[in-house]
């Protein structure tokens, strides 16, 4: 079930792993600082992860009113990928990852759309669900045709783009062919995983996975949060179409696509479940090999199940 990988791709996760670990603990964490700020440092290229580049080919379209980002493949499209940012509902942005947009459009010769979605605190639940689903629906009813490309779409997402993704099927249950979920918060009420990490802060730690889930679903208790319009892990998953779930060993979110995976496949769906040894959150948002090895593992996935 854990992937097998050459050792050098493996030390060179822990060589930055213990880098990034030891650069975190000099910083405030995010869940002390206003959103807005961090909003704004990792716009400019000042956090952890790599500055983003904005892609000249990518446009932006007006999906019913909710701004999609858009990089076409080269040639004609086969399809649509709606992808779903992470970022703990808070933070993030449809046009912060352009390269890896264009990576999985070439590959797949999908056209690729990320949906920018009201965020909390300000914007709380349903809001960011509300339009992702609105995306969903406007792709369905004839905007894959305003695309260019046929009516053939996947939908997924990274963190709490991941469990968005999830919403949205559920709240639709209809339309796509393939999910792929990487590394998603699945149950807010907290997995067993999330609970026992502690204030270790690789990316996550318990407590800014506490702050997220407050700054999207305000004034909820954990049992309130595990509503399964809220947690997709408590969920009937029936017709749910074919999912990849990505994770690493060194991720507090682990047993949310372990448990997933297990849920997904005993309501009769298919699903394939990835564990990347040394592999923490976020990690294919990094330079990393083990992160372009994940990557090319989605886009043989999504390629798969394209309906020819």
């Amino acid at each position: 079930m854990i992937q097998t990988l050459p050792e050098g791709i493996a030390d060179e996760a822990r060589a930055f792993n213990a880098k990034l670990e030891a650069l975190l603990a000099t910083q405030p964490s995010v869940h002390t600082l206003p959103a807005e700020l961090v909003r704004t440092a990792r716009r400019a290229g000042k956090g952890i992860f790599p500055p983003p580049v904005f892609l000249d080919e990518a446009t932006w379209v007006d999906a019913n009113g909710v701004k999609l980002r858009v990089v076409r493949p080269p040639g004609q499209a086969r399809g649509v990928y709606l992808h779903i940012h992470g970022g703990g509902w808070t933070l993030g942005a449809a046009d912060m990852q352009d390269l890896y947009l264009r990576d999985l459009a070439k590959a797949t010769g999908l056209v690729a759309a990320s949906v920018e979605y009201r965020l909390g605190p300000e914007h709380p639940f349903p809001a960011g669900p509300d339009d992702c689903e609105t995306a969903a629906r406007w792709l369905l009813d004839g905007g894959a045709a305003r695309l260019e490309a046929p009516a053939k779409l996947a939908i997924g997402g990274e963190s709490a783009g991941a469990h968005l993704a999830a919403l949205v099927l559920l709240r639709l249950r209809r339309g796509f062919f393939a999910a792929n979920l990487v590394y998603g918060a699945f149950d807010l009420g907290m997995t067993p995983s999330q609970r026992a990490w502690g204030d270790r802060n690789l990316v996550l730690s318990r407590s800014i996975i506490e702050y997220f889930s407050e700054c999207f679903t305000p004034g909820k208790t954990r049992e309130q949060r595990r509503a399964p319009e809220i947690s997709p892990l408590y969920a009937d998953l029936t017709g749910m179409p074919p999912a990849l779930f990505t994770v690493g060993t060194l991720d507090p979110l682990l047993d949310d696509s372990l448990f997933m995976d297990a849920r997904w496949r005993l309501a009769g769906n298919d699903s394939t479940l990835r564990i990347w040894p040394e592999a923490i959150h976020g990690f294919n948002g990094f330079d990393l090999v083990l992160g372009r090895i994940s990557d090319r593992d989605q886009f043989e996935f999504l390629s798969r199940y394209l309906p020819t």
